[in-house]
């Protein structure tokens, strides 16, 4: 799955924005994505545009796993 974000800025603040796309639809992000820039170009309040994934399928969890006890990795140094 992707989801582009984007921030609608005005006066009084900003709106934050998001549009969500399936995992087959990365083109189609990309060109939406191109679309906002577009906007942004053209002098409108578009800002912070972005994407990122994640995958449905994935094997195991995001972030900071706890290791086990037998896990002893040292960094080396010269």
């Amino acid at each position: 799955m992707y989801m582009v974000y984007w921030t609608i800025v005005e006066e009084d603040g900003g709106e934050p924005q998001c549009q969500p796309f399936d995992t087959t639809e990365m083109v189609a992000a990309m060109q939406f994505m191109e679309e906002l820039r577009k906007r942004q170009r053209a002098g409108e309040g578009v800002r912070f545009i972005t994407m990122c994934s994640e995958h449905p399928d994935v094997v195991g969890h995001p972030g900071v796993d706890v290791t086990g006890p037998d896990y002893n990795w040292k960094k080396r140094r010269r």
